[in-house]
């Protein structure tokens, strides 16, 4: 659970401004989200809720009016609290206006006494924001160990009935579609109470949505079903509204029912999730202040302000005929691998599960850092935490790829997208550098670069597209010949090996492509463009696929 305002100010980075609550005493409780300060009074549009917004009110506006319009604003957007520090605008006491707008809008109002670091208290309650979430993690990950177990071991509705009623401690019951009670326990209550005139109860709670909260019986309900085919319902009942951790348990124990097994993955630790969840905010220009990301990854021990960014990724692919190394796997070897160069990353999964899943690593490098020596150094003890087979000559199952060094949050971004198009090209080059980077990969990475520029592909369609439109036609390996013939220097007999063809029969396809083409391949301009023209398809069909 996020902390309340009532927790925000029994820190002591709070407590040595002496705060005062003038207004809102009632409101306490409200949840504190995030903490941002702000010297301006448009800054309402800014926030998504649940801030508490810190000021020296210097820029306040004297009108009554003004101020009460910048209250109603703050409330407006779920602001959870403002904090004023008298010294500057106001000498000892906030104006009678501001305090009468905040109690009339139920926004909580405190007043600092004394001059307090406004990043003292900013670093201390995302501490606390951050440990929250990761406890709501570390409860997920138990529930995930539980309803796993389960299903591995095929157990039978009444244990994960058990189980739901033992972890959430209230009464538990599945029910059919005709509300007939097919497993329940009490959590220690009287059975016999608990499902007295059960089907009329029952009937009486309906939900809106596949999991709900009805106020009136005091029921979490959620759905039993999978593919469409719904075939119960699962309840837990007892007084009081549910916690979050009750709606969590509840649909993973529906799951755990509905398709009898979980979903086998190999769970995440902790500190990946939080890494990555940071690193994806920043990719996706989550963050509406780039310091909000800042203050998020030194509260985990990264930090990014005052630092040289660099953004690195990971890519799984086989090594010889290993299969994928588990993505989770390999962003475990990472981090490893990155705490003993000494580097301070933040690393992670992103998009895990889509064709584009990789390891995100956010290096922080001090200022005058070699990059190309750190990187070649967490290469190194990368693959010596994920070595294939335990030999280098095995193959290592991964692909590193760095961007270009970036001095601001802001640019993070550019700097992950170039080492992503990097590596997408490097896992299909098959050399064996401990890392790559876009200088490495030569006209292939212009081409892959290009990939999407209608020049390109018009230049493609100028060189290739007769021999293509052939080919699509007849059939027929002659893109494949070419291609080959030109790899191999115009060596006509390392050609013909290569592709297990006598030399008659490679030197008639050759002469088939000429017509085709109505071209000369022994002219060398002609094959150099012919070649650059392949290249460039690979690039464009392998973005496709």
């Amino acid at each position: 659970m996020l902390p309340t305002l009532a927790d925000v100010l029994r820190l002591d980075a709070v407590r040595r401004g002496e705060p005062r609550v003038v207004a809102g005493a009632d409101r306490l409780d409200a949840r504190v989200r995030w903490v941002h300060s702000a010297e301006v009074t448009d800054i309402a549009h800014l926030l998504r809720g649940g801030e508490l917004v810190l000021t020296t009110g210097i820029a306040l506006p004297d009108e009554p009016d003004r101020l009460r319009r910048y209250v109603a604003e703050l409330a407006e957007v779920g602001a959870s609290g403002l904090i004023v520090e008298l010294g500057r605008k106001y000498a000892s006491a906030l104006p009678a206006a501001l305090i009468s707008a905040a109690e009339e809008y139920g926004l909580p109002l405190i007043a600092w006494a004394r001059e307090t670091p406004f990043v003292d208290v900013t670093e201390a309650v995302h501490a606390q924001i951050i440990d929250a979430q990761l406890a709501e993690l570390r409860a997920s990950d138990k529930l995930h160990e539980v309803f796993t177990q389960l299903s591995v071991d095929g157990a039978p509705p009444d244990e994960v009935v058990r189980q739901v009623a033992r972890l959430s401690g209230r009464p538990v019951v599945l029910e059919n579609l005709a509300h007939q009670v097919l497993a329940a326990d009490a959590a220690g209550a009287d059975p016999t109470e608990l499902l007295a005139s059960w089907e009329t109860r029952s009937r009486a709670v309906r939900a809106e949505e596949r999991t709900a909260y009805d106020a009136s019986s005091q029921w979490l309900v959620t759905v039993v079903g999978a593919r469409g085919e719904d075939w119960g319902r699962l309840i837990i009942a007892g007084e009081g509204p549910p916690s979050p951790r009750d709606g969590v348990l509840i649909e993973r124990a529906a799951t755990t029912l509905a398709l009898g097994r979980l979903l086998d993955q190999h769970a995440q630790s902790l500190e990946r999730q939080a890494h990555g969840s940071i690193i994806a905010g920043i990719l996706a220009h989550a963050y509406s202040d780039p310091q909000e990301a800042a203050a998020r990854a030194r509260a985990l021990g990264v930090p990014l302000t005052g630092r040289r960014l660099l953004g690195i990724v990971v890519l799984p692919c086989p090594a010889g005929t290993a299969e994928l190394p588990p993505l989770a796997e390999l962003a475990d070897a990472t981090a490893a691998a990155c705490r003993d160069a000494s580097l301070a990353a933040l690393v992670g999964t992103l998009d895990e599960g889509s064709p584009q899943a990789r390891v995100g690593v956010l290096a922080s490098l001090p200022a005058r850092a070699e990059d190309e020596r750190i990187l070649r150094e967490v290469a190194k003890r990368l693959r010596a935490h994920h070595a294939v087979g335990g030999a280098p000559e095995a193959g290592h199952g991964f692909v590193m790829a760095a961007g270009s060094i970036v001095e601001s949050i802001r640019d993070v971004r550019r700097s992950f997208l170039e080492a992503e198009q990097v590596a997408d090209v490097a896992a299909r080059r098959g050399d064996d550098r401990p890392f790559y980077r876009l200088p490495d990969l030569r006209l292939r990475g212009l081409l892959h670069l290009l990939r999407d520029d209608a020049r390109l592909q018009t230049f493609i369609e100028r060189e290739l597209g007769p021999l293509l439109a052939h080919e699509a036609r007849r059939g027929g390996d002659l893109v494949q010949m070419l291609a080959l013939y030109l790899d191999s220097g115009r060596n006509k007999a390392l050609a013909a090996q290569r592709a297990h063809l006598s030399r008659p029969a490679l030197y008639e396809r050759l002469r088939r492509i000429e017509r085709v083409l109505d071209t000369d391949l022994e002219d060398v301009e002609s094959c150099a463009s012919l070649h650059v023209a392949l290249l460039a398809l690979d690039s464009v069909r392998r973005d496709r696929s």
